[in-house]
């Protein structure tokens, strides 16, 4: 038994997936995904003070795509950070992934080399083998069940947003089109109670598309979320009349919490 939260294990377990596909795209290879027992060592966990030795969960994703070098080893954990072309994604997925692992406090270590195919394999502790300092409970998160419509261009990240927020309580429409997303809020727009978009998209950016749905509805609360930190400033987005800014990768309690202070007025 381990303890984690299950939305957000199974989008590591997407993310990694997805990863290994994208890097197999072209060429085609094999995915394996196992899980297992394994004693983890003091030597192991030498980098990890708030982990003891003992029985671990391994999750293990590895593909046979072209790998990667040092220096690209060294990066895939920055956000947006990506080798992928233009059109091919922002590289944010195992940016999430590093995020979601660290918030629960466990272990990823990454294998690869070139022409060697990747290895990502997630730690886990055994529930009765955490630490006092991991075992704090979690605060209780802020729901609701307002209905958002969330805007992303990463298919996967979309995903991964509905089910974050459907594990909330809200009910959800997910887009990966700032274009799509402007025509659903046009159509109805008093259906939707908040808008969460992201920042860089193609044809219509996350600020473009606020202040388009502001001119129809101007009384609509919109969260802005993006990875980098250049381009839009939080002060920047609040002058815009948007109601709030995050940085993504962001924690499920800290999402939690900011939608219901835009959505309660705070």
């Amino acid at each position: 038994m381990i303890k984690a939260d299950p939305t957000e294990l199974n989008q590591v377990v997407m993310n990694l997936c997805a990863n290994a596909y994208q890097a197999m795209e072209e060429c085609g290879g094999t995915l394996t995904i196992s899980l297992e027992h394994v004693e983890l060592t003091d030597d192991f966990l030498v980098d990890e003070p708030t982990l003891n030795s003992g029985p671990f969960v391994r999750l293990t994703v590895s593909d046979t795509g072209p790998g990667m070098d040092a220096a690209t080893l060294e990066q895939i954990f920055n956000p947006y950070y990506t080798t992928k072309t233009v059109g091919k994604g922002t590289g944010l997925g195992l940016s999430v992934v590093h995020g979601i692992v660290k918030n629960h406090g466990v272990v990823i270590r990454v294998a690869s080399a070139p022409g060697k195919g990747a290895t990502f394999r997630v730690y886990i502790p055994e529930l009765e083998y955490i630490s006092q300092e991991q075992a704090v409970a979690d605060p209780a998160l802020h729901l609701g069940h307002e209905r958002i419509l969330f805007v992303d261009d990463e298919w996967l990240l979309a995903d991964m947003g509905k089910q974050l927020l459907e594990s909330l309580g809200y009910r959800v429409t997910a887009v990966t089109s700032s274009l799509e997303a402007l025509d659903q809020f046009r159509s109805r727009p008093d259906y939707f109670d908040l808008v969460i978009t992201d920042q860089t998209m193609p044809v219509m950016t996350g600020t473009d598309l606020a202040m388009e749905i502001l001119s129809t509805r101007p009384d609509i609360p919109i969260i802005l979320g993006t990875g980098y930190s250049r381009s839009i400033s939080r002060e920047k987005a609040l002058a815009m009349g948007i109601r709030e800014f995050m940085m993504k990768p962001m924690e499920r309690a800290s999402i939690a919490e900011m939608i219901r202070r835009v959505l309660d007025g705070g």
